[in-house]
């Protein structure tokens, strides 16, 4: 794998890393340079707007988190070098566990993404969100019903 391919997957695995601590501010900073397509619309949100979207629906727990672990698997990276520009797909599963709900999958869908590199450092430009293709038992997840 590429060196810019290999930071493009670091930049996947950050959004799950920090959206799994609660650290909603950190990961929508990700998204500052960035469209985020929400539904089967032409509805985008910057940084502020997915903020707002995630405070709104991501229920935070007394322990600062979601309760979450958010897996990204088989990501397919296409790099543009001499553009700087980049795409991915990737697959990824939600799982939870609270006190009331034992470990289980609760969402699975796909992230379609497009990156530039400014500079030396790669950044997301765009994400499909709105590829939420199964569902499991989201009360323990969210605060309003999908």
């Amino acid at each position: 794998m590429s060196h810019s391919a290999v930071e493009i997957a670091n930049l996947l695995y950050r959004y799950a890393e920090m959206m799994d601590a609660g650290d909603l501010e950190g990961v929508a900073a990700l998204f500052r340079h960035a469209r985020v397509k929400v539904k089967d619309s032409e509805e985008m949100l910057d940084e502020a707007g997915i903020l707002r979207l995630w405070k709104q629906y991501v229920k935070i727990y007394p322990c600062g988190t979601p309760r979450t672990k958010h897996v990204i698997t088989n990501p397919i990276i296409e790099v543009d070098e001499t553009s700087g520009k980049a795409t991915a797909r990737s697959y990824y599963t939600v799982l939870q566990a609270t006190s009331e709900l034992p470990l289980q999958p609760i969402a699975a869908g796909r992230y379609h993404d497009e990156f530039e590199r400014v500079g030396q450092t790669w950044r997301f430009c765009y994400r499909d969100y709105s590829l939420l293709e199964f569902t499991g038992d989201l009360r323990f997840h969210l605060n309003v019903p999908v």
